[in-house]
């Protein structure tokens, strides 16, 4: 029997031993098929429907079975769909829409309305999203279009040293097992949480949607699991300077520059560097085996926290991680450690170091960046396990892609490695570089991704300073896609940038049609959500503060805390519906929009025109899209048409509205090769001609 089908018996049984009217709601928007309607739920008026939770899921999962067969969906997607040859090996990506979702927050909801987010509400039920819950997003992600789940990490995350309320999702404990923090008490002890995941991957194949985790190689929680066993793939400081440890200032550098070869005598001249990789000490194995077998006895034996355990007995601790570019002012990440990738010093940093002198393992701009600054003595055991997370969640879940979290800091072989063994399992697996530059595209498609994060986030959001124009027709040169994200789980979110909601719904809709680019919409966006997950990248200093005080998220992230997103906002549709709409318009025309001789960059009166827009053209038609990203007045907009395929310009060529994203009256003049309308401000309009 597959998970999906099980979930749903198991829901059967708890709906007939919960019949009575339950006062627990779901979003409207979670009812897209209005499934919950149909079958007795009752809307509320505040954007809220009443439901009994077992019969609306069980409803919701009979829906998706209907006629359907799940037996072999947790398998990979394009295991049982052909592809054409462009578009294997994991170029699939190229035609998607992705959808970023973090389980915990985008499944959250106060269920029983008592006002605050519970662990066990007044029904005993999770408020916190689950993997069942997030079934109920997936019929509003297909009528937006969305065609791929990218999931921020589900794997078993660290509480010690926690940021906010939660901790971070990135802080992973243990690669092989999910976080038991998404399992849902609706199914009791009946399913465990890797039946409720690979349900969901079921559910998501079964709407033709593919599924992409994040995976983080690079670093582990500062209590991994991992410590009992592999002591030595982690670097060690004395407990007692752990309340001053940061990153060391290397005076004469640049800050934010990467660790390369021609700063590392720079580096290495710097009093605080020298001072700071003084700090740590080898691993509690190897400054005393016996007595660190005792330590784990003791610790298998009892209750205590590991590592408390060793600073009681050794006197040091897990040191935290940090940025690998020099002079980031970022703090140390208290959370978080770099696994030792090598047995020895960076090979180039060797000559460098204090002569005469016994230094231990340490982490520093070099060694973090390990990429740039490899060892000659690969830990080889910690590389085989970093090699087999992906095959695990392949053969065991079905996955289709993953992003790889700092893979720019790892070492080559290691990349290579990694991407050539899930390919092993799965040719048309794909593979996402967290690479923010596109200057740095070629190199990620050469060790084997399909497609780049890219700079989206400052780029998209700037069209004043012209930003936005240049990385929507520089897209047209890169040698992978990259996201087409306005905003992303780090970032600002875009309807708190000047503009607000016009301005969101812009990039949204625009992010849509820029050539040589993967369309991403990131879990709130499509309500309008103002409060950024996360204050990572590009934030303000009060970015933390974009809600109303008596909002009861006020101050808090997602990321970190326990928070639902404003789902019943007033607005709530508008961009879903937008979204619906365009979509359909950008499936017609995707395989044009996949062949570059079938794009046409469209131009305006002069660079100056703050109006960007993309011809894509099939045989017997074309689609004009044009944004008009003047954020403050109506624009009469004139496009050049002389660049048209000449068929379309042999007849006297017609130009109609098929999409506006204000609804606004359009007028429309043509002369000579070029139309001229009006926009209003932030207006994304597409036009078709049609032979």
């Amino acid at each position: 029997m597959s998970s999906l089908n099980k979930l749903k018996d198991i829901l059967r049984q708890q709906e007939q031993l919960h019949r009575y009217p339950i006062n627990y709601t779901i979003p409207e928007l979670w009812d897209c098929d209005h499934i919950a309607v149909q079958s007795g739920g009752l809307p509320v008026g505040n954007g809220e429907i009443i439901v009994n939770p077992f019969r609306f899921f069980a409803d919701l999962i009979d829906h998706w079975l209907k006629d359907r067969d799940a037996s072999d969906a947790a398998t990979p997607y394009y295991r049982h769909h052909t592809l054409p040859k462009e578009l294997r090996k994991g170029n699939w990506i190229r035609q998607s829409f992705i959808y970023s979702c973090m389980i915990r927050s985008s499944g959250s909801w106060d269920h029983d309305r008592s006002g605050k987010l519970e662990e066990a509400d007044l029904y005993g039920l999770q408020e916190n999203g689950t993997f069942v819950k997030t079934l109920a997003l997936l019929p509003l992600l297909k009528k937006m279009g969305i065609d791929t789940l990218y999931l921020l990490p589900v794997m078993k995350y660290s509480r010690k040293n926690k940021k906010g309320e939660l901790g971070s999702p990135y802080s992973v404990k243990n690669f092989f097992e999910l976080d038991s923090s998404l399992k849902d008490p609706m199914t009791c002890d009946q399913m465990s949480v890797d039946e409720e995941f690979q349900a969901l991957v079921e559910a998501c194949h079964l709407l033709d949607i593919k599924v992409i985790i994040d995976i983080i190689p690079r670093t582990n929680a500062i209590d991994s699991d991992l410590i009992a066993e592999h002591p030595d793939w982690f670097y060690w400081i004395e407990s007692n300077v752990l309340e001053g440890y940061r990153p060391p200032l290397v005076p004469g550098v640049e800050p934010g520059v990467s660790a390369q070869q021609q700063y590392l005598e720079k580096i290495y001249a710097s009093r605080e560097v020298l001072q700071h990789i003084r700090k740590f000490r080898p691993s509690p194995q190897q400054r005393d085996p016996e007595k660190w077998k005792a330590l784990i006895r003791s610790w298998k034996r009892g209750k205590q926290d590991l590592s408390d355990l060793i600073r009681q007995r050794f006197g040091i601790t897990v040191a935290p991680a940090f940025s690998d570019c020099i002079n980031d002012p970022q703090p140390a990440w208290s959370d978080i450690t770099f696994f030792r990738m090598y047995l020895d010093h960076p090979a180039a940093s060797q000559p460098y170091l204090p002569e005469n002198e016994e230094i231990a393992p340490y982490i520093l701009y070099d060694v973090a960046k390990s990429s740039l600054n490899p060892g000659n003595i690969p830990n080889q055991p910690l590389w085989d396990m970093l090699e087999s997370i992906i095959p695990f969640y392949q053969e065991k879940f079905g996955i289709d892609g993953a992003r790889i979290d700092m893979g720019h800091a790892l070492p080559l072989p290691l990349v290579h490695n990694i991407i050539s063994r899930a390919r092993e399992v799965d040719p048309d697996f794909c593979f996402i570089a967290e690479e923010l530059s596109k200057d740095n595209a070629q190199i990620s498609v050469e060790k084997g991704y399909n497609m780049i994060a890219g700079n989206g986030f400052t780029e998209l959001t700037r069209p004043r300073e012209d930003r936005l124009n240049a990385f929507a027709y520089g897209a047209l040169n890169l040698p992978c896609p990259m996201f087409a994200a306005g905003e992303t789980h780090d970032t600002p979110r875009l309807s708190a940038r000047e503009g607000g909601r016009t301005f969101c719904r812009m990039i949204t809709l625009l992010d849509l049609f820029l050539p040589h680019c993967v369309p991403f919409l990131n879990s709130g966006q499509e309500v309008y959500e103002k409060q950024p997950m996360n204050t990572g990248l590009d934030c303000r200093a009060d970015e933390h503060l974009q809600l109303d005080p008596s909002d009861p998220f006020y101050r808090k992230l997602a990321l970190f805390d326990r928070y639902a997103f404003h789902l019943t906002d007033p607005d709530r549709w508008q961009l879903p519906l937008l979204l619906e709409k365009a979509s359909a318009i950008r499936r017609k025309y995707r395989s044009a929009m996949l062949n570059d001789n079938s794009i046409i960059p469209l131009m305006f009166e002069g660079p100056w025109i703050p109006a960007v827009g993309f011809g894509y053209a099939l045989r017997r038609s074309m689609i004009l899209v044009i944004a008009n990203h003047d954020l403050n007045a109506p624009r009469d907009h004139l496009i050049q048409l002389w660049n048209l395929p000449q068929r379309f310009l042999d007849h006297d060529t017609q130009a109609r509205l098929i999409f506006s994203s204000e609804q606004a009256e359009s007028y429309l003049h043509f002369d000579n090769h070029t139309l001229t309308t009006r926009f209003l401000p932030g207006e994304v309009k597409i036009f078709e001609i049609r032979l």
